[in-house]
């Protein structure tokens, strides 16, 4: 029941008109439970702000709202995503799905297309659409909806309203044909948790030993393995490029362009000086990978002349104008909204756009003339941004350099590109770079330090070498530069009230920050508590802990601490790089996001009648929730064909010892790295020894429960290779190394444990409750 306040004003109820109307208005402060069914039945309208105007609260009022909602998420009660209120673990708001079957009244029912760590997979009733007003999914289909919590106590947990409707898809599964010596054929599954299939000869379809296929499961039988036949064959695995194949077609990510896509990329042509400054004369150059295909970024920078700006600069950063090209609602942009982003795997890369756009009439080749949107942006010596503003131009790289080239160059090791322009172009960039730097160290983003492995492959597409690339002053001044570029375009759109597409990154979240000084205790480490934690806090542990044995254990602790990234209409800030406002505006090529800030910036300055349309405003949330999800695809799809890469590559070692490290702890056993390959493997906690191991999450650890002894992320550890799956990129180890004796607080934590667990034994179970989290 709400709380009345004797003598306070009169309050308008939810739901009452704001004229009055609606009868008398009730005077009370909202309780705990009328917020939190209020956050329950508005997901898509549930800051602090909603809360407030729905309940009218005003004044000091709103003060205890504040406090009210700092002590629910402490609770752990509520948590908080992108500045909007919702129950743990609920699904955001908008939300990719899959839909899986039909219930009792033929009602569609679909589950998260991602699985979420800790949670069960929560069931989705998709509510039906009018015939012809909106899309219509089946089973099999991948669909993006919008979310809301279900009203029955039973049944589904959220129903559904479709936004938009993927591809078809079909119940498929992903194998490589094998032949055994009876002469039948199975197909061995690629992905983990996937079974194995008979395949039977009518049913092969032409298809060959070593082919990747794609099978639909038959009907199943009550005896042995179950049965699949061929539907379509992709290729033979001894081709080259043949594992990436196996990601895109498992992570469902288009890779065909289709006809019409291509022949509006072929009948493109040059754009036109219409509209455009010339920038032609000024020696922007371009310093990408030495690999790079596409190059859509090129810089330049001069010392300021001002008289008022002594030790500042001037630094423009010049991005293709692909906008140019790729119009609102034409085939090409239908595309790359579908693709969301190029993914990029070690041994091929898939474009969000045809080659002819992107590794030719938007890259920005040496000597070429190109259009572009640029940035000319003017700081002061301690790296403050004085001013800045955006041109379309037509530009002409004076030079196309890759990283350890222009380093060398400055580094005193010139050649004979980087020689006649080290003076007037390249030590200009370095000098700028130093005045940034100043600006950056002054804002103090999050600074983490993990090494980024690079697979080197041989020319037949197998794994050659692991490498650590060195990480040099030339990546950083790019990345500055680009960072700076992206604030840019943000603070522009703002103040032009121009809706845009921001990058956000939210603060971790209170119960991730309670996890994380929970472990550091057990190292001897503290984190300063409060709602306002900065990025700077983090970067004073991370210096605490330089040089000794726990630095990659605290920076690896602290990276699973933050935030995703994500998209979003609405601007929370960037947490990890400290910034307010942020926007992705620096690789249209490559980004759909980006692609949307240049029509955004097009149209707030009136640079063309190529911007943004007002029915794209009016869905950047729909487009902002699919490209955040066709990012976490592509990350996923990449993160698998290294694994399967790797695991190939260490596929005739089985039986070898390998030095390794803890990189994960759950209830089932040790994830463990080998940092040579940059591999992950799976140490069951079954094969751990004759004690029983507890999982102590906030100490990230598995303890024998009667030696008290056990392993902890970071450890490192001797491992023996003992099963390999190469096609599935699983690996199983066995542990060598003797546990390790913990500190006493951790002990304490599992005696707390084991009483429990005697007490739980003797308590009656409930019936037919069904536990959400593990």
């Amino acid at each position: 029941m709400a709380r009345r306040i004797p003598g306070s004003r009169s309050k308008r109820a939810p739901g009452a008109s704001a004229d009055g109307a609606g009868g008398d208005k009730p005077d009370y402060r909202p309780s705990r439970e009328d917020i939190l069914k209020f956050v329950a039945e508005n997901p898509d309208r549930a800051s602090k702000r909603d809360i407030a105007k729905a309940f009218s609260l005003r004044g000091d009022d709103r003060i205890w709202l504040k406090a009210v909602l700092r002590d629910l998420q402490a609770e752990g009660v509520l948590e908080k995503r992108s500045r909007k209120l919702h129950k743990p673990g609920a699904l955001p708001h908008v939300t990719v799905l899959d839909v899986f079957g039909r219930d009792e009244d033929g009602g569609l029912l679909a589950r998260p297309s991602e699985e979420r760590e800790g949670f069960e997979s929560e069931i989705v009733a998709i509510r039906p659409t009018m015939p012809g007003k909106g899309p219509t999914p089946g089973v099999g289909d991948r669909v993006l909806a919008r979310i809301f919590p279900a009203d029955e106590a039973q049944g589904p947990d959220y129903t559904g309203q479709i936004i938009k409707v993927f591809d078809k898809r079909r119940e498929t599964a992903l194998g490589v044909i094998r032949r055994l010596p009876d002469g039948s054929h199975r197909a061995e599954p690629v992905e983990r948790r996937q079974p194995e299939m008979l395949v039977e000869g009518e049913f092969l379809n032409d298809a060959q030993p070593g082919d990747l296929v794609e099978l639909e499961p038959m009907r199943p039988t009550r005896y042995g393995l179950p049965r699949g036949k061929v539907t379509s064959i992709i290729g033979s695995l001894s081709s080259e490029k043949a594992v990436s194949m196996i990601a895109i077609h498992a992570h469902d990510i288009p890779h065909v362009f289709p006809r019409d896509v291509i022949e509006e990329a072929e009948q493109a042509t040059p754009a036109s000086m219409e509209g455009r400054e010339d920038w032609r004369a000024v020696p922007l150059v371009t310093i990408d990978p030495a690999d790079a295909k596409d190059h859509d970024d090129a810089v330049h920078a001069v010392p300021d002349e001002d008289e008022k700006n002594p030790g500042g600069v001037i630094v423009t950063v010049a991005i293709a104008d692909v906008a140019a090209y790729v119009r609102p609602g034409s085939a090409l942009d239908r595309e790359a909204l579908k693709r969301g982003n190029s993914v990029y795997f070690p041994d091929r890369v898939v474009p969000m756009l045809p080659e002819h756009i992107s590794n030719d009439l938007c890259s920005l080749r040496e000597g070429q003339d190109r259009p572009a949107l640029a940035v000319r942006m003017t700081f002061a010596a301690d790296g403050r941004k004085l001013r800045h503003s955006f041109h379309r131009v037509m530009m002409k790289s004076a030079a196309r350099l890759s990283y350890p080239q222009a380093q060398a160059a400055i580094d005193g090791a010139a050649d004979d590109k980087t020689g006649p322009i080290l003076e007037g172009t390249l030590r200009p960039l370095w000098e700028a770079y130093a005045v940034l730097s100043r600006g950056r160290q002054h804002r103090g983003p999050l600074e983490l330090d993990l090494p980024e492995r690079k697979l080197q492959l041989k020319p037949d597409g197998t794994v050659d070498r692991v490498v650590v690339p060195e990480r040099l002053d030339a990546h950083r001044l790019i990345e500055e530069f680009m960072i700076q570029a992206n604030v840019a375009a943000a603070e522009t759109l703002e103040a032009k009230k121009q809706p845009l597409i921001y990058r956000i990154h939210d603060a971790p979240s209170l119960s991730k920050q309670e996890s994380l000084r929970e472990f550091l205790q057990t190292v001897d480490l503290s984190l300063a508590r409060g709602p306002q934690l900065r990025p700077s806090q983090f970067n004073a542990l991370l210096e605490k802990v330089k040089g000794e044995e726990n630095e990659l254990l605290i920076n690896e602790v602290v990276l699973r601490s933050q935030s995703q990234a994500e998209y979003s209409p609405g601007n929370i800030g960037h947490f990890g790089l400290n910034l307010r406002r942020y926007a992705h505006f620096t690789s249209p090529i490559r980004r759909y996001a980006d692609l949307v800030v240049h029509r955004a910036l097009i149209a707030a300055l009136g640079l063309g009648k190529d911007g943004l349309t007002p029915g794209e405003e009016a869905r950047l949330e729909d487009t902002s929730a699919l490209i955040s999800a066709s990012e976490r695809r592509a990350m996923a799809a990449e993160r698998d064909t290294v694994d399967r890469l790797i695991a190939d590559h260490l596929a005739s070692r089985k039986g070898e010892q390998f030095e390794a490290r803890v990189g994960g702890v759950t209830k089932a056993g040790l994830f463990v790295r080998l940092p040579q390959f940059g591999a992950d493997g799976f140490i069951p906690v079954s094969s751990l020894g004759n004690d029983y191991y507890i999982y102590d999450e906030s100490a990230h650890s598995l303890v024998g429960e009667r030696g008290g002894k056990g392993y902890r992320l970071g450890d490192a550890v001797e491992v023996r290779l003992v099963e390999i799956a190469p096609l599935a990129g699983s690996m199983r180890f066995e542990m060598l190394s003797e546990p390790r004796p913990l500190p006493p607080a951790t002990r304490s934590f599992h005696k707390a444990k084991r009483r429990d667990r005697r007490l739980s034994s003797k308590a009656p179970r409930r019936a037919g409750v069904r536990q959400r989290r593990k």
